[in-house]
């Protein structure tokens, strides 16, 4: 049967050949855009999701564009969550380009903002430029705070003076701060009474790490006066037997949460009111058999790496001693099947995260790889699979 060239062409399809690139171009524009189509009509919720996802450089460029967007980039809502993303490029092009910018959205918005994070590099002028512009924060109501180096932390060459005078600018004013985080920072114990002086009813987390300046005496100061602070994390150069016998009094401080990153084996010495471990790095077999004797409150324990010997014992103490035990994650470990499955048995229903690598699982007398998911299903009362290496 011969098909006519007539059945290729029609209302709903055109179909153009290669040798015309014009027509084609006329086509999609035809198709994609109408003279009608304004940028500045956006509606104003999009144009704001666009913006809050843009620099502060960006920003401004783009309220240039119409009024409409002008009236966005003023708009309250976009300034109560915030980004400080200062690195030398960046810090040098607001200084030289737009050297009150940042003084002029300060001064308009600083009332606004609520969550504040600066982020900055190695450089010491990126820290020099958060800490210039917390001091500005005079008129503001911030909630959460958090001051990080993403790279080598250039919080600690900047002037401890400095440093400190910027953060209590915004400890004095805020007076409604409930979270708080500050690693590799000059922060110090005055400072931290300045924060519980003017935010002691507000806080409710505060983390703190690589912190020098901070004895466990500031670091009692504010557990022990804000009444309402339920989170407390910390690593392990800032403790003392005499705090953490404190942090786990009942009496004067009412912690939910103490998270405490632990880099010596000394730690696992005496009972510890530790709630939540993570071992990011290669942990010994001994250390890991000190947690089930020594932190009975354990709640969560993620555990990267350790050598190539089960720790089937350890898990069995760890079950047997942590009552409250709901959340555990093991990487590059092993732990045989059969061990695995009486670990969970001895976990009953209250683990409610079980993130197992497959390559931790060894396959035993009683149990194989097929097997070992609905084992464990069984004793979990839900559906389990062990994780598996992504292959990209």
């Amino acid at each position: 049967m011969k098909r006519g060239r007539s059945g290729l062409k029609s209302k709903s399809h055109t179909f153009l050949s290669h040798e015309e690139p014009a027509k084609k171009q006329k086509w999609l524009m035809s198709r994609f855009s109408s003279p009608t189509q304004d940028w500045g009509n956006l509606p104003h919720h999009v144009v704001l999701q666009i913006f809050q996802n843009l620099s502060l450089v960006d920003r401004a460029r783009a309220s240039s564009v119409c009024r409409c967007w002008n009236d966005v980039f003023h708009t309250p809502d976009l300034w109560r969550r915030f980004e400080f993303e200062l690195n030398q490029p960046a810090t040098s092009y607001l200084r030289s380009t737009h050297p009150d910018l940042i003084q002029q959205i300060i001064k308009k918005h600083a009332q606004h903002l609520q969550y504040v994070s600066f982020k900055v590099d190695s450089c010491t002028e990126s820290a020099e430029a958060a800490c210039d512009i917390l001091s500005q924060l005079v008129n503001c109501t911030i909630k959460t705070l958090g001051l990080i180096s993403t790279a080598r932390p250039s919080f600690m060459d900047v002037s401890q003076a400095h440093f400190v005078s910027a953060l209590t600018v915004v400890f004095v004013n805020s007076k409604s701060l409930s979270s708080i985080k500050i690693d590799d920072t000059p922060v110090d114990d005055p400072s931290l009474k300045v924060l519980v002086a003017n935010n002691s009813d507000t806080l409710k987390l505060l983390k703190m790490s690589s912190c020098p300046h901070v004895s466990p005496a500031g670091i009692l100061c504010v557990a022990d006066q804000c009444h309402g602070l339920r989170e407390l994390a910390l690593n392990y150069h800032l403790l003392s037997d005499e705090l953490l016998l404190a942090l786990s009094s009942e009496k004067h401080v009412h912690l939910e949460h103490l998270r405490i990153d632990v880099e010596f084996e000394p730690f696992f010495c005496e009972e510890t009111p530790v709630t939540h471990l993570y071992f990011g790095r290669a942990v010994s077999k001994e250390m890991l058999g000190r947690i089930g004797l020594n932190c009975p409150r354990l709640v969560e324990l993620v555990v990267c790496a350790n050598g190539l010997e089960p720790l089937d014992e350890e898990l069995f103490r760890i079950a047997e001693r942590c009552k409250s035990l709901t959340a555990i994650g093991l990487g590059e470990c092993e732990v045989t099947c059969s061990g695995f499955v009486e670990f969970v048995k001895m976990c009953g229903g209250r683990l409610t995260q079980l993130s197992i690598m497959e390559e931790v699982l060894i396959p035993d007398s009683s149990y194989n790889m097929e097997q070992i998911h609905s084992e464990v299903s069984k004793h979990l009362g839900r559906m389990w699979f062990p994780d598996m290496m992504p292959t990209w």
